[in-house]
């Protein structure tokens, strides 16, 4: 009772005073101020950038065709620019040249015997049928001259075998172009059908391997132009040679091969970017400070009529000029927040400004 009668005097004092109770603040002057923007219909110059593996156009190996001979010269290294033919190491033909003069003797010794043979068969020539020899006398030494004869040519063929052999073993160029690899020691033994002794990158000729998505392939064409750009900043203009026909079964990856210019700083095994000429086209895009990322994926906060927000989820695509198209997303004329968006929360209410 007296507490009533406290809050009614204290009521009257207010009133005789020309005092009345402090408003409440309106929800309105509570809410955050917040800068908006709307999705728009733009042209956007979406260009495409893939990255990929620097590679030789066409390798060209190098390797023994004799086994078990000792390497006695390697005569160019790594990085050295080799024309057609020229010599990149030798074989010790020491143990060849020994098995030459064997079939050098062999050849000789065969020469006489063919001409032994020969000169008996001239001797019985005409005398088929007359009784001065017999018939089975004079097929013998026609027979034993063939055979000498097929001897002969047998130690001769030897013999060029084993001089082909012995030009073999002199390494040379297939192809004018850069050293890439080389597998060889001097002192070591060779092998025939092993791995490559070197490996040239024809011609110098040096491309980027780029790895595509298999969605974005339709956009790319060979004769596509694109600029590489390496990991220490420098630039190459390239244009697209060709598209391979099979894509990655784990990655979903198409492989676009980019002819590149003759240069010392592109080297095989190395790394690049490409981006592919851009094309203008208009799409339905927000600024990027729109675009939120969290666990549950992108989205944009979208105000409504009521100036109350709201989590829309979206699906971004190409980035250009600041902006981001979306591929999925609210429509266009659909405001979105940009400032202060992180700190509003589902259902907030803000005070829209407009994006400066």
């Amino acid at each position: 009772m007296r507490s009533t009668l406290a809050l009614a005097a204290l009521a009257a004092l207010l009133s005789a005073c020309g005092g009345e109770p402090p408003p409440r603040e309106s929800a309105a002057a509570q809410a955050r101020s917040v800068r908006v923007a709307e999705v728009a219909v733009r042209p956007l110059a979406i260009g495409l950038s893939a990255s990929g593996l620097l590679v030789a156009r066409e390798e060209a190996a190098v390797g023994s065709e004799l086994s078990g001979y000792r390497v006695a010269a390697v005569l160019a290294e790594e990085g050295d620019r080799v024309t057609r033919g020229q010599v990149l190491a030798r074989l010790d033909p020491a143990l060849i040249e020994s098995e030459i003069g064997r079939a050098r003797a062999e050849v000789a010794r065969a020469e006489a015997s063919a001409a032994r043979a020969g000169a008996e068969a001239a001797r019985v020539a005409g005398l088929d049928g007359r009784g001065v020899l017999a018939q089975e006398a004079i097929d013998q030494r026609r027979f034993e001259a063939r055979a000498a004869d097929a001897a002969l040519a047998a130690a001769r063929a030897e013999l060029n075998d084993l001089i082909t052999r012995r030009a073999r073993l002199t390494l040379r160029a297939p192809v004018a172009g850069t050293i890439i690899a080389r597998n060889l020691a001097p002192g070591a033994i060779s092998t025939a059908g092993g791995e490559p002794l070197f490996t040239i990158a024809r011609d110098n000729l040096i491309e980027l391997a780029a790895e595509v998505p298999e969605a974005d392939l339709p956009r790319i064409t060979p004769g596509t132009p694109a600029q590489v750009t390496l990991p220490g900043g420098e630039t190459a203009a390239g244009t697209v040679r060709t598209i391979l026909p099979r894509i990655g079964n784990q990655n979903q990856l198409g492989i676009v091969r980019i002819a590149l210019p003759v240069r010392a700083d592109l080297r095989a095994g190395g790394t690049g970017t490409a981006r592919f000429g851009a094309t203008s086209r208009a799409v339905p895009a927000v600024p990027e400070a729109a675009v939120q990322f969290s666990a549950r994926g992108p989205a944009v906060m979208v105000l409504g009529p009521d100036n109350r927000a709201r989590r829309r989820p979206v699906r971004p695509g190409q980035r250009a000029g600041g902006f981001v198209e979306l591929v999925e997303g609210p429509a266009p004329g659909t405001r979105v927040l940009l400032s202060g968006a992180a700190f509003v929360l589902e259902g907030d209410l803000v005070r829209p400004e407009p994006a400066r």
